[in-house]
């Protein structure tokens, strides 16, 4: 198992952020073109925060972020409100917009909130998923063992994403819509630190893709059991990080 490095406070209140360009997935132009703005931008902005292109403690400017997505101030300035609604920054008066720090212990906290709704999330989906949705999870499912496979990070987070916006659309609920939005970036985000450890690419691509399986036949047993694997699997990982501290 690889060495697990992460600064439980870590604020490095410093310059502005350099950011790395091309280290981070995209959607194709095509979905690019017709997505919105300030969608575009806070999918963009949260990709850098996940992959670390914008690290914890970074000081972020809105001219310098703007510049960089080739938008104007007014959907970055969008984006970074809604990142600051989920937890990725803090703005702070006269010293800008920072990057929160990831805190490993409190990941046990969230996995108690998103134990109880990603049961009700995908049993709901499997009466609700309409017909296109089933077909995409179906996708969707292949394509994150796959990724895994190859041990391909930037296809997993992308397919990672994806999946958690399908299952949140598939339960069509926009109060459990809003709730997990913030939960599944936060996982997100500590994932795609813990993710890469030795044998849990793959188990995690598992028990996404037998999820997804179950929802796409409307079999709620399944799913909700599913559900439970899964993140009984984060929560001994996230132990596991937490371990790795003491």
């Amino acid at each position: 198992m690889c060495t697990i490095r992460l600064n439980l406070n870590s604020r490095s209140e410093s310059a502005p952020a350099v950011i790395k360009k091309n280290s981070a997935p995209t959607a194709s132009p095509e979905a690019e073109a017709a997505e919105p703005k300030a969608e575009y931008a806070y999918r963009r902005l949260e990709e850098m925060i996940v992959t670390r292109q914008l690290p914890p403690g970074a000081l972020v400017s809105e001219v310098q972020l703007a510049s960089e997505l080739a938008l104007g101030r007014t959907p970055v300035r969008e984006a970074l409100a809604r990142l600051q609604h989920v937890g990725f920054v803090k703005t702070h008066p006269r010293r800008g917009t920072l990057v929160s720090g990831v805190d490993v212990r409190q990941q046990l906290e969230l996995l108690e909130v998103r134990r109880v709704l990603e049961q009700l999330m995908v049993v709901s989906a499997c009466s609700r998923a309409t017909p296109g949705e089933r077909a995409q999870m179906q996708r969707l499912a292949a394509e994150i063992v796959a990724a895994a496979d190859s041990g391909d990070v930037h296809a997993y987070f992308r397919v990672n994403r994806a999946i958690h916006d399908i299952e949140v659309a598939a339960a069509h609920n926009s109060m459990l819509a809003n709730t997990m939005e913030i939960i599944h970036a936060q996982s997100r985000r500590f994932w795609y630190v813990h993710v890469q450890q030795s044998g849990a690419f793959k188990e995690g691509a598992a028990r996404h893709a037998a999820v997804l399986d179950a929802i796409v036949g409307g079999h709620e047993t399944e799913a909700s059991d599913g559900a439970a694997q899964l993140l009984l699997f984060l929560d001994r990982l996230t132990r596991s990080a937490i371990e790795s501290f003491r």
